[in-house]
């Protein structure tokens, strides 16, 4: 599955190649694409034009979602995304256009897909289904995001011609969520439980039943969330969480959906995009925050303001939670060049908080994903970005039970398999005896840390209606020892941000489209 994308280019210079020897044709075939007149013949053409497809998945991206959130900050105050923080943004924004672009994009090319497929010549129906099942979820995941992002949506799901596209309106989202909801459980039908090496990576039943668990958690359908997880089966928890995002660990029992990559062949950057400045002059575009560091608990399972629970307020970083220091880069941390991370203003590092503006502006990097075997090509990494695993899973099971208030010993062991399920993070079981909102803010303190950077927080955050409480005022970042020997905590220099309650739980649809398209309401306030 890694070298689809080469196996496609290959694929389609010979098809090139084959076309311009064909003297008896009337009409010449385009030479910079595969033509219709010498496609659609042959399984091989269909398994070209499915893997073609995954192409449309999220991978780097998905870090941008978690810096329009609390836990994570967009680290150049110019960029484009963070006029998204400062509430700023308007109808023009590039962010808000291009994840729309990009998720219709795919959603066209499936529809292309699904109208097409059906011409190859074959007796094999079990195999064109099952690729007409990964299409379909692969269509059914653009949707989610789509309607996580915009709200009501155009449904669209044949090719349309310019005309048709101008006359299309927004589907109330509960008919999408329908849509949704439809796609997922019939594809899951089509598609095995799992695939051999060689197809490692491809859309799997339970990928299907795990997406359809993700989309009624936001859509608050909460029964249809419950029963979905329950459909999700061979999968566990990998043993290490400080691995679960290092090339040793692709492709293991945990993760249900990813996009796949390949050095070299099909890279992408994601090292140069969030690794320390130090770190051969990486970007940091995406950082942590003061509030996600905060969050992650002591050893004891207690928050650092709770009495008891051991926090050291000199030394912030010991004895806590594993997944921070798996999450985070902090203070003290061995760096893949071997140097050792210290990001304090008057550290007289690379990576010291102002010294340029690329260094993190909060003295927090991202972890995840930056993985020690890229140092040398920082553009080049090859680790698959994970868009959905199991530990998700359960903790979509936890809080559906919980909002449905089914406080059975099944939250419990679901919540606690997360919190000590792994050799590496063994934080003490939940007590018995909680509440229905005691749960509900633990199952989403362990949302927003198990899951941070991966892509979710923004959307949580937005069904929770906690938004406009944790997306106001200014950034902060670390605590360090000033020239005086004092504690001084960074704030993010001329950085406040704004959240509008009556506007800002759906994006604009971008002004592109409503200028192509008049019919396309815009949401409120925009």
């Amino acid at each position: 599955m890694k070298s689809f994308i080469h196996k496609y280019t290959i694929a389609v210079l010979m098809l090139i190649a084959a076309s311009s020897c064909r003297k008896d044709l009337l009409e010449p075939l385009p030479n910079d694409r595969v033509s219709e007149n010498i496609f659609w013949n042959t399984e091989n053409d269909a398994l070209l034009a499915t893997n073609a497809l995954y192409t449309s998945l999220d991978s780097t991206n998905v870090f941008t979602w978690d810096a329009l959130s609390d836990i994570a900050h967009t680290n150049q105050n110019f960029d484009t995304q963070a006029f998204i923080e400062l509430g700023t943004n308007d109808i023009s924004n590039a962010k808000v256009y291009n994840e729309w672009a990009l998720a219709y994009r795919g959603i066209r090319a499936t529809n292309y897909f699904l109208e097409n497929v059906d011409k190859v010549k074959t007796t094999n129906t079990a195999l064109i289904n099952r690729y007409k099942g990964e299409a379909r979820v692969l269509r059914a995941y653009q949707y989610i995001k789509l309607a996580g992002f915009y709200g009501d949506v155009p449904l669209v799901t044949k090719t349309l011609t310019i005309a048709e596209a101008q006359q299309l309106t927004r589907t109330p989202l509960a008919a999408v969520y329908d849509f949704i909801d439809k796609e997922l459980s019939e594809a899951s039908a089509l598609l095995p439980a799992s695939y051999g090496a060689s197809d490692k990576g491809r859309i799997t039943s339970g990928a299907a039943w795990a997406l359809k668990a993700r989309a009624d958690l936001w859509a608050g359908r909460y029964q249809l969330a419950l029963d979905a997880t329950n459909q999700v089966k061979g999968y566990n928890l990998y043993t290490s969480y400080q691995n679960l995002f290092q090339y040793v660990a692709e492709n293991n029992s945990e993760v249900i959906l990813d996009k796949q990559f390949l050095k070299d062949t099909y890279p992408h950057g994601v090292f140069a995009l969030l690794a320390p400045y130090s770190q051969r002059n990486s970007q940091s575009y995406y950082v942590p925050t003061k509030a996600l560091v905060d969050s992650y608990e002591t050893a004891a399972g207690k928050s650092i303001a709770e009495a008891g629970s051991g926090f050291d307020p000199a030394r912030p970083y010991d004895n806590r939670d594993p997944r921070l220091r798996f999450s985070v880069y902090v203070d003290g941390d061995v760096l893949p060049s071997g140097t050792v991370f210290k990001p304090a203003p008057n550290s007289g590092t690379a990576d010291a908080v102002g010294s340029t503006y690329i260094a993190s502006t909060t003295g927090y990097n991202i972890k995840k994903y930056i993985n020690a075997e890229d140092f040398a090509n920082p553009a080049n990494s090859g680790i698959n970005i994970i868009l959905l695993r199991y530990a998700e899973v359960l903790l979509t099971k936890a809080e559906a039970k919980i909002e449905l208030n089914q406080l059975d010993a099944e939250v419990y062991n679901a919540i606690n398999i997360v919190r000590n399920g792994r050799a590496d993070v063994k934080l003490p079981s939940i007590p018995a005896g909680l509440t229905q909102d005691q749960l509900r803010q633990i199952v989403r303190h362990e949302r927003s840390v198990e899951l941070a950077f991966e892509g979710l927080h923004l959307f949580d955050i937005r069904r929770w209606k906690t938004a406009e409480t944790v997306m106001t005022g200014p950034v902060n970042g670390i605590t360090y020892r000033d020239a005086g020997g004092n504690l001084a905590t960074v704030q993010v220099v001329s950085f406040n941000r704004v959240f509008n309650r009556s506007r800002d739980y759906l994006w604009p649809i971008p002004q592109k489209e409503t200028d192509l398209n008049p019919n396309l309401k815009q949401n409120p306030n925009w």
